[in-house]
């Protein structure tokens, strides 16, 4: 006698728009019928309207209106560095409490991993989490034992969390209601959030049409530096022990001891020691640190020209590894539809032991090459020259200074397309297959 659909429009993102409409073509005509959905597209108001007797529809809110007490931020950074710049985007707000959104369940896992090996109160939230695994972890996080949420869209539906600070997209999501839903998660009762987004140059037009949907402009901030990354984290702690609640009857009975022990020390050096506690780790983690931001400024003619002069001297300086790190070769580019992104996932998922740090990338049409650090060169070498990339064998080595790879690339094309080879990839390269076949990880 009643049909309720909730979370109508994630039933279709999922690929249930069939089953739904096998199961309402069954339904008695003598009935009740409620849907609700906090987005409402085409699909399923198609579905309202064939099965529903004279439908009403309530909206709570503006539709695609983003919330009046959120302020929408973005940071522009290369695809390598996205978790470098949530990490300082979360030691930047040292009283963050907020939701990570990621766009596959595999994504959330990875960057909830990371973020527990970094050392923060993180988890994950996803569809494969058994209920009893997601109860505990949404208890610890309302009991904000965990700081830090990560999830897919889906898992996060029907949240109920008060007093969010952050939302943070991992990267945009494809439908632009989603945006709003998700940042509609902080700001709420009156209080201010902020929403976050992190995405790369090729993301710009898609924040550009959520921008005009929802009416709000995205203000631009550089990554945090180390700088003012530690000095936010020092009066953090400063602020923390003004507000400190002393129990002076349970203290009293131990200060004695702990007086003799400490009463050598003048007030600045126990200063000093109190706060070297608590912040040795993150001036060692961002001692000479670089700054991460994305830089598109377009140049002029006049330097474009100046550009695309020939330069051996830079052509030289590109095959020279940064200090401190390897400079590899790998045999494929772009024109073979391989890009940072394919990089840093194959990196991830074929080299063995500890996760790879890459610093800087040169993608030429034919080959690239980039840095890592001395003592992971070797196992990042050998592990490459295992991969295939779309039917291409990789072949990797680290770069000579005095090679010149393009030449080597011009000559590997000409080899393949006498042997027949020469066939153009279709565009799709996020997936890569290894040589026993298993498929790496592939993002719509």
């Amino acid at each position: 006698h009643t049909v309720i659909l909730d979370e109508a429009d994630e039933m279709l993102n999922m690929g249930f728009v069939d089953d739904i409409n096998d199961i309402l073509s069954h339904v008695p005509e003598n009935r009740k019928m409620l849907l609700f959905s906090a987005t409402m597209p085409q699909e399923i108001a198609k579905i309202a309207a064939k099965y529903m007797h004279n439908p009403q529809e309530f909206v709570i809110g503006t539709k695609n209106e983003g919330a009046e007490n959120v302020k929408h931020v973005y940071y522009m950074v290369n695809a390598r560095d996205k978790y470098l710049a949530l990490k300082r985007i979360a030691d930047d707000n040292p009283n963050i409490y907020g939701i990570i959104f990621c766009r596959t369940r595999k994504e959330t896992q990875e960057v909830a991993d990371w973020l527990i090996q970094d050392g923060y109160n993180a988890d994950s939230l996803h569809g494969e989490l058994s209920q009893t695994q997601r109860d505990v972890v949404m208890k610890k996080f309302r009991d904000h034992v965990l700081r830090l949420l990560v999830a897919t869209d889906v898992a996060a539906r029907g949240l109920d969390v008060s007093n969010l600070t952050h939302v943070i997209n991992y990267g945009l999501p494809d439908d632009i209601a989603t945006y709003t839903h998700r940042s509609g998660r902080t700001g709420r009762a009156g209080k201010t959030g902020v929403s976050i987004a992190i995405i790369h140059s090729r993301e710009r037009n898609k924040l550009r049409e959520i921008e005009k949907r929802i009416g709000k402009t995205f203000e631009r901030k550089e990554v945090p530096t180390p700088a003012h990354i530690i000095e936010k984290q020092l009066y953090n702690l400063a602020d923390r022990l003004e507000r400190v609640k002393v129990d002076d009857d349970e203290i009293a009975k131990y200060l004695p001891g702990v007086s003799r022990k400490l009463g050598w020390l003048s007030q600045e050096d126990l200063l000093k020691r109190v706060v070297s506690l608590e912040f040795n780790r993150l001036l060692e983690y961002y001692k000479d640190a670089p700054a991460i931001d994305f830089i598109d400024e377009k140049p002029s003619k006049k330097e474009r020209k100046e550009l695309s002069k020939p330069r051996t001297a830079e052509e030289k300086d590109r095959r020279t590894a940064d200090r401190g790190m390897a400079r590899i070769y790998v045999n494929a580019g772009k024109s073979d539809g391989f890009y940072a992104g394919n990089l840093i996932d194959i990196l991830n998922h074929s080299v063995p032991g500890p996760r790879i740090d890459v610093g800087r990338i040169d993608l030429m049409p034919g080959y690239s090459l980039f840095d890592v650090k001395k003592n992971d060169a070797r196992r990042v070498v050998e592990a490459l020259n295992h991969i295939d990339f779309v039917g291409h064998k990789l072949y990797a080595e680290i770069a000579d200074p005095e090679k010149d790879y393009s030449r080597a690339a011009t000559r590997r094309k000409r080899e393949a397309a006498s042997a027949g080879a020469g066939k153009q990839a279709n565009g799709n390269f996020d997936k890569f297959i290894n040589k026993k076949g298993r498929k790496g990880s592939h993002k719509k």
